[in-house]
């Protein structure tokens, strides 16, 4: 009979059972496993309806979520020598970025973009976690310098959203130095007395968390964001003590003051818009009187 297990039975299940089902229907949610209709987590902006676990959200769709009426313009980024070391790991460097822009569609891990946000001018530097998980090399660097220069033209604040594993080992010191230029970038918003809002997504780790990501007049956070410079082992082994289960969370830091609020994904465009106007009016009467 085993000719008609193996042989048989196959074709005529084949034959009866609907395959026009496409693989990415569903979308299972790495906090809970809970199975989410792809067209629902997507219009949710990439939160899961059950556990409100807040999965990464490209850039694109942070901007459509948070700036007016979806409506903003992109700020282009100019193209740098992509691998001036010539590193090579387990694979070339070059190789890694070819793939990675094969597989995103994206260039970095940064886009910029600017619009209206509750009616006030802001320009947003969004990391882009599914490009070599968001690491920072020179183009990010680049990306936050080129915000804070369009924020101080425009006369807008700077909403900076890292989502990161922190500097691009890569591209070893050239990656390192890009901590004092985004702190630099930040710096000059600061001086044309415009704000410097940081959004806190998960994760947010290493370089960035050590450079301009602790840096904003306002720090808030995604629920759930894992926020810190090394991680967990690391830590415990270093301090030799079992850490909080809740340690370097959004929450953790929140009652810690390191972060001031942490606002979900839903609500963080009304949020924004009421701090800019409260912030961006006070300057306006500020430089009136």
């Amino acid at each position: 009979m085993n000719w008609i297990t193996n042989a048989v039975l196959p074709k005529i299940k084949a034959l009866v059972t609907a395959n026009d089902v496409p693989d990415n229907l569903w979308i299972k949610c790495k906090a809970c496993g809970q199975m989410i209709f792809h067209r629902e987590f997507e219009q949710a902006n990439n939160c899961c309806s059950t556990c409100g676990h807040h999965a990464p959200l490209p850039p694109e769709a942070r901007f459509a979520m948070i700036f007016d009426d979806a409506s903003f313009e992109t700020v282009e980024l100019a193209a740098i020598d992509d691998d001036p070391l010539k590193f090579r790991d387990s694979r070339r460097y070059a190789d890694r970025l070819k793939d990675s822009r094969s597989k995103t569609g994206v260039k970095d891990a940064i886009a910029v973009a600017h619009g209206l946000i509750g009616g006030r001018k802001a320009v947003i530097a969004a990391f882009d976690f599914r490009f070599m998980g968001g690491s920072m090399g020179r183009m990010v660097g680049n990306g936050i310098i080129a915000a804070a220069e369009a924020a101080v033209a425009h006369d807008a604040a700077l909403i900076t959203i890292p989502s990161t594993g922190g500097a691009r080992m890569q591209e070893g010191v050239l990656s390192l130095m890009q901590l004092p230029r985004t702190i630099l970038a930040v710096e000059k918003v600061r001086a044309a007395g415009l704000p410097h809002i940081v959004l806190l997504a998960h994760p947010t780790t290493g370089g960035v968390t050590a450079s301009f990501a602790m840096l904003g007049d306002l720090q808030i956070a995604e629920p759930g964001a894992i926020i810190g410079f090394a991680g967990r082992r690391v830590i415990e082994e270093t301090v030799r003590e079992k850490l909080p289960d809740d340690f370097q969370t959004a929450e953790y830091l929140q009652d810690h003051g390191m972060v001031d609020a942490v606002i979900p994904r839903a609500e963080q465009p009304s949020y924004i818009g009421r701090i800019l106007g409260f912030l961006m009016d006070q300057r306006e009467a500020t430089r009136a009187a």
